[in-house]
């Protein structure tokens, strides 16, 4: 169903290979907005290597957006999502936890969702589920002929269990990958989720919401020479030596631009804290979000902009009066 080849993930080095080259602050949004080196990866390798243990760098560790925009900047090859990853699972969990902790409990007291009824499946995520008539159009362009299933457990809650550091309990995650194994292909749109879900079903091809998507024909059809195509940052850069090329021919293709920087690392439009993540939004969100979306536009001349992810359509609609439209919503524009 999903035509192109999935790369498998390598054994990546942690922080004692960082050299402080300083790579990583360029790509940065905490340390772009902050100026701060103790909030950035280097400042969190340079401490660990130093002594530091994790309740040392809490403010660091908790501070970063998981855009993972460090890792292809990184001439080490480091792990810079595993190593904060780990860090955050051995800090004091925030006040918020806790009904984390419930919400997954509950879920796991609910009966095994229903496998579904094709060899492919979309896991959507909330964003994408607020918006239903978006989530038809994704499901209808996945499935061709007929609609792809659409998941009824799509792991939400393991995804923001993973982002703060918090264990999924066995019987949960057991009964989130159940229905799952076998499948042939799996689309997520949340781009941490996926990087576990390659590892937990090592025989299915998962693939990125936007990378399922941007390779149909009817959406590339679809992009504009004046559209702003904004890639989300977290799946691209899990697989990013491909994910390049794949990047490359879209924006040759359509001679659209895309919210890549010179050394086509992805720069995040939604790059909230964990804090911000597991909080309603807050002023803090609006704020950080309309700088990192502000460094987006400036200096591009575009008519239209075309998001892989739900969450930055806000962002965007904060500061531009342009269009702001998804990516399964491209068929139906009347272009193609």
């Amino acid at each position: 169903m999903f035509g192109f080849p999935i790369s498998t993930p390598r054994p990546r080095k942690d922080y004692a290979s960082c050299s402080g080259c300083g790579l990583c602050l360029l790509v940065c949004p905490v340390w772009r907005r902050s100026r701060d080196i103790g909030l950035a990866p280097l400042g969190r390798a340079k401490a660990l290597q130093h002594g530091a243990v994790a309740a040392d760098i809490a403010e660091s560790i908790q501070s970063c957006t998981l855009c993972a925009a460090c890792e292809p900047a990184c001439p080490e090859d480091i792990g810079l999502v595993a190593m904060t990853l780990d860090l955050r699972r051995q800090l004091i969990q925030p006040a918020a936890v806790p009904s984390l902790r419930a919400r997954m409990d509950e879920q796991a007291a609910r009966p095994l969702a229903p496998r579904p009824s094709s060899s492919a499946v979309l896991l959507p995520g909330q964003a994408l589920r607020e918006h239903p008539g978006t989530l038809a159009r994704a499901a209808a362009l996945l499935g061709g002929m007929s609609n792809i299933p659409i998941a009824d457990d799509d792991g939400s809650d393991i995804a923001l269990a993973l982002e703060a550091g918090v264990e999924t309990p066995a019987q949960r995650l057991q009964q989130f990958l159940q229905p799952l194994r076998g499948l042939k292909n799996v689309a997520v749109a949340d781009g941490l989720l996926l990087r576990h879900l390659r590892q937990w079903l090592p025989g299915s091809k998962i693939a990125s919401l936007g990378l399922a998507l941007s390779s149909l024909a009817q959406v590339r059809r679809a992009l504009r020479a004046s559209d702003l195509y904004v890639i989300e940052p977290r799946a691209y850069h899990a697989d990013y030596q491909r994910l390049v090329k794949h990047y490359d021919a879209l924006r040759s293709d359509a001679g659209c631009t895309l919210n890549l920087d010179l050394q086509r690392i992805a720069i995040p439009a939604s790059a909230r804290s964990l804090a911000q993540r597991l909080e309603p939004e807050t002023a803090a969100d609006i704020r950080d979000d309309s700088v990192q979306a502000r460094w987006i536009l400036q200096g591009r001349n575009v008519e239209r902009i075309v998001v892989e992810n739900l969450e930055d359509s806000a962002a965007f609609e904060r500061v531009s009066k342009l269009p702001v439209v998804h990516l399964a919503d491209l068929a139906d524009d009347g272009t193609s």
